[in-house]
């Protein structure tokens, strides 16, 4: 199967558009309206504005609501709430973790029996991008696949329904982004798909469906918030919207993880990284996640680790590679207070910072820590090293990366070398 980003002239252009002299001659940020607090699904009647009010525009009255098992029973207070409201509802439970392909279009397939105008995802970053990409299917028909989906598409979406989120995990941010990753399941490989008109309607953040994460989903969703937060404060196209919302972001990860890790049951500590993963959400949305996820992509499509704990495993190597060529990680080091004489010294310390991060909450360091042995290490090499030199992520760091780069990195990160080239 083919996708748009294995265009040898999309390859060649894409970097280009990321560049701030072309983003300069228009740029578009999206945000979802934003619903927070831990009152969002009022079980009685409610004096002024309630969540409700975004859905005004539904005429059919029909909610279509995308999630996974694990996520089902938080559908019903939310069931609840909308049909006291006068929706009809279907929950459609299909969801499957990393978003097979095959999911989506039962997915698409489900939203056009049923005939919703409102679709909303209540789960992580898989049902969230899974019901992007199902919704996609379902207002557009005539598309055989998602893969046909590119960033310069016109999709004229809307037309049968809106799409809200409801973030259950604090990490991907998808419920701000332009962006939904699918997983080729056959190639062993992870799509992205991206586009402008993919940015919910609505986003409802509310701590009540995160309390029941246990720690190490805890661990890895917010370090992918820190995967996705430290791309967008170094990738060429941030600009002065983005930035501060990642810095800000990188701040609450390391104030409000910790003990959201240690007490799940902490409704602050919840709430701030619910936030947290949001406020980033809307920063790499605008900037673009690069090394890191090109990276971890690999690395979880290859061996299945958690996109999180897979991303967040090159947080430093992403760091080292690009301070050759940018030295804005001395932003990062300042919102932390971290020590930074020099850019190499401000990098040294804020690499420990992150590791030690990292290893408060028992996460692996390296690719080896996760149970990987160098003989089978050695035999996928060459597969992580075209998936992630191929991964459209790699084309829009500030530092271009090659073929062989790939798999050297590959090597350090096995072993937990620091980056030296």
């Amino acid at each position: 199967m083919g996708h748009w980003f294995d265009d040898p002239t999309l390859r060649a252009l894409f970097p280009l558009a990321q560049s701030p002299g072309i983003r300069g001659l228009l740029t578009i940020f999206n945000t979802p309206k934003f619903y927070i607090g831990a009152h969002v699904f009022p079980e009685g009647p409610v004096l002024g504005p309630s969540t409700i009010d975004a859905f005004g525009r539904c005429e059919k009255r029909r909610a279509f609501l995308v999630t996974d098992e694990f996520n089902e029973p938080n559908c019903k207070k939310i069931t609840r709430f909308l049909e006291m409201h006068g929706f009809t509802t279907m929950v459609w439970p299909g969801v499957l973790p990393e978003a097979p392909l095959d999911s989506i279009e039962a997915g698409g397939d489900a939203m056009k029996e049923f005939e919703p105008d409102l679709i909303m995802a209540v789960g992580g970053g898989s049902v969230i991008d899974t019901a992007k990409m199902s919704w996609v299917l379902y207002e557009k028909p005539e598309l055989k696949s998602i893969s046909e989906v590119n960033p310069l598409l016109i999709l004229n979406l809307r037309k049968k329904a809106m799409l809200a989120a409801v973030p259950t995990t604090s990490g991907t941010g998808a419920e701000c982004t332009i962006a939904a990753v699918a997983h080729d399941t056959a190639a062993h490989r992870k799509l992205p798909v991206a586009n402008d008109e993919l940015v919910p309607d609505v986003a409802i953040l509310t701590p009540d469906f995160t309390m029941s994460m246990p720690p190490n989903l805890t661990a890895g969703t917010g370090l992918d918030v820190l995967a996705h937060a430290a791309d967008a404060v170094t990738a060429p196209s941030s600009h002065e919207f983005t930035e501060p919302l990642a810095l800000k972001s990188i701040e609450m990860v390391f104030e409000w993880l910790p003990l959201a890790f240690r007490k799940g049951d902490d409704r602050e500590a919840r709430l701030r990284m619910v936030k947290a993963a949001s406020i980033c959400g809307i920063a790499f949305g605008q900037s673009a996640a690069h090394l890191t996820h090109a990276w971890g992509h690999a690395l979880g499509s290859v061996f299945n680790v958690h996109h999180g704990v897979a991303v967040g495993l090159f947080i430093p190597h992403s760091l080292q590679f690009n301070q050759k060529v940018t030295d804005k990680h001395l932003a990062i080091c300042k919102a932390l207070d971290i020590p930074a004489p020099s850019a190499e010294e401000g990098l040294s310390n804020l690499v420990e910072a992150v590791r030690k991060l990292m290893i408060s909450m028992d996460l692996p360091l390296t690719i080896k820590d996760l149970g990987i042995s160098e003989e089978t290490f050695e035999e996928k090499l060459p597969q992580l090293v075209e998936l992630s030199f191929g991964d459209v992520c790699a084309l829009i760091g500030p530092r271009p990366v090659s073929a062989s780069q790939c798999e050297k990195i590959m090597r350090y990160a096995y072993e937990g070398k620091d980056i030296d080239f």
